[in-house]
């Protein structure tokens, strides 16, 4: 059972105080009837709920796959910036966050929902998660670069060293700007950037392709998104 107004307000109908104000006006009817008390409890999932003749069907969580662009930041809200929120036009829930981060020059898969549970699983350092990358890399790539990848590298310093976990490298072009695919289990900070600067090497290019199961479509051009299909749900949770 959940108040008539805040179904309405998590669904993004209006702010609390909006949706009390429609509901007194009569504009929101339960099963037929119209009801104008926002304190009314209802059956989120047997009870039929419209709003000025539209349905508001209720969803507790909201998963979305976005390829996020270039200069779009990862966060919920930002002053300056846009955010990968910004992008999802078509949301219910208003708790919608990004699961972890991209930097805001990497493109890419980004799942955004509001699913904590989830989100808890997929970032979890216990869980080790494969994210696998595509890159372009200023310097040259090298098969030692792969040995060396494949064992740990030391992303901090002699100091305060900070060690990888071991990562796959595979090498997709060699030249002057290589082509490569990075599989690392762990989330560090900006990691994938410092472990080739850790070999003297940088990225020009950075898209995340692949977070454990769930695979970014092809089909969703930089800044494009969809919801999860079932079977892609189903392979996550």
């Amino acid at each position: 059972m959940i108040r008539l107004d805040k179904y309405l307000a998590d669904m993004s109908i209006g702010t609390r105080q909006e949706v009390k104000k429609y509901i007194r006006q009569g504009r929101v009817k339960i099963n037929e009837d119209i009801i104008k008390k926002p304190e009314y409890k209802i059956r989120e999932d047997e009870d039929k709920i419209t709003f000025d003749g539209a349905p508001v069907a209720y969803e507790t969580f909201e998963y979305y796959m976005l390829n996020k662009p270039a200069g779009v930041i990862s966060a919920t809200e930002d002053k300056r910036d846009k955010t990968v929120l910004d992008l999802i036009k078509e949301k219910k829930r208003k708790d919608l966050f990004p699961v972890g981060r991209l930097d805001k020059d990497t493109e890419g898969l980004l799942l955004i929902t509001n699913d904590g549970a989830l989100a808890h699983r997929l970032l979890s350092p216990k869980k080790h998660v494969d994210k696998c990358y595509y890159a372009k890399i200023s310097g040259g790539v090298t098969e030692e670069d792969v040995r060396v990848f494949k064992e740990r590298i030391n992303i901090g310093t002699q100091e305060e060293p900070e060690w990888t976990m071991p990562a796959e490298l595979k090498i997709l072009e060699k030249g002057t700007v290589s082509r490569i695919r990075l599989t690392i289990r762990e989330g560090k900070f900006h990691q994938v950037k410092r472990m080739f600067l850790a070999v003297g090497k940088e990225v020009v290019y950075l898209k995340r392709e692949r977070m454990g199961a769930l695979v970014l479509d092809e089909e969703l051009a930089p800044g494009e998104y969809r919801k999860l299909t079932d079977s892609e749900l189903k392979s996550i949770l």
